[in-house]
């Protein structure tokens, strides 16, 4: 049985958000709709 991929964006704890950074969250999440994935959004602390 075949899992489906899974994509994750951690963004970094030390700084604040910036345009690379949703970049690539966004290109992780569209790559996860096109391959019926999942998209994991990782926060820490």
């Amino acid at each position: 049985m075949a899992q489906s991929p899974r994509y994750r964006f951690a963004p970094s704890p030390t700084g604040y958000f910036h345009v690379g950074g949703a970049r690539t969250a966004l290109y992780n999440w569209i790559l996860a709709l096109q391959t019926n994935g999942v998209f994991v959004l990782r926060v820490e602390d």
